[in-house]
């Protein structure tokens, strides 16, 4: 068995973080602890001004199969923690993901279900291996999307099609998401580190306090209209202006080089 202190594995490289659930045995269902965990690190990993790129994966044969319901039954699961007015849902890993200003990828390895799916949904960017499935059977088993599924589908896919996969309840192949837009690439189950680490080195290489306000802007984006838009996307430029990594994207340009970002 996975030791429970291990059920969460953070390495830093490249300034690329990568979180990797670690509970193969039970296909990384969530527990309690690992709720915690994952939450704690997406924030370590968002506040490491090392870190420009965070990439969230599973081991074995499922990236997550959703919650740990093992103890349901008995009414100590996570159903219980979650009616009780104690748990902070401020901290948990799907209210973290929309948070962040730093990009996230989920290379998803295996099968995503319930909860393990819209945890990949919260991601930024999803790369899936051929093997890989999102399955959204919420109603199949009585209850809702509780991580954030009914908000982030109608934005992904339209009204309609987020209401034919949650309403059915469907499991995705690597190439329906594909089709559906909700993988932005499919690879052979082997290449799918390697892609991964490769497109967030390319995020890495760019300025980091670039990306992150452009990712800040989308976000608002979302819910403000076009004029209050770009008034805030000034105010993003603004401190941009005042910085050395402007000046050394600059200087690269006009020297025909690649440029060397420090973050600041």
């Amino acid at each position: 068995m996975t030791d429970a202190a291990n059920e969460v594995l953070y390495t830093v490289a490249d300034h690329i973080a990568t979180i990797t659930l670690n509970a193969p045995e039970r296909m990384n269902t969530i527990s309690g602890p690992m709720l915690n965990d994952l939450a704690r690190l997406l924030t370590e990993a968002n506040e490491d001004q090392n870190v420009r790129v965070v990439i969230l994966t599973g081991k074995g044969r499922a990236f997550c199969a959703g919650l740990d319901l093992r103890k349901e039954r008995d009414g100590n699961g996570l159903s219980a923690a979650s009616s009780s007015t104690t748990i902070n849902l401020r901290n948990t890993p799907p209210t973290v993901l929309q948070a962040m200003d730093k990009p996230t990828i989920c290379a998803v390895n295996g099968g995503a279900a319930g909860y393990g799916m819209d945890t990949a949904l919260g991601c930024d960017i999803r790369i899936m291996a051929e093997s890989a499935k999102l399955a959204a059977a919420f109603v199949k088993r009585g209850v809702v999307p509780e991580s954030g599924g009914t908000w982030l589908l109608p934005r992904m896919l339209g009204w309609a099609k987020a209401s034919e996969l949650i309403f059915t309840g469907r499991t995705l192949s690597a190439r329906e998401c594909l089709d559906w837009g909700l993988a932005n690439e499919v690879v052979p189950d082997a290449e799918l580190m390697s892609r991964t680490t490769a497109i967030a080195r390319e995020i890495a290489a760019n300025a980091p306090l670039a990306v992150q306000a452009s990712k800040r802007m989308m976000r608002m984006g979302l819910n403000e209209n076009f004029h209050d838009h770009v008034h805030h996307v000034y105010l993003q430029l603004l401190p941009l202006f005042k910085t050395q990594d402007m000046a050394e994207g600059m200087k690269a340009f006009m020297e025909k080089r690649e440029p060397k970002f420090e973050g600041r």
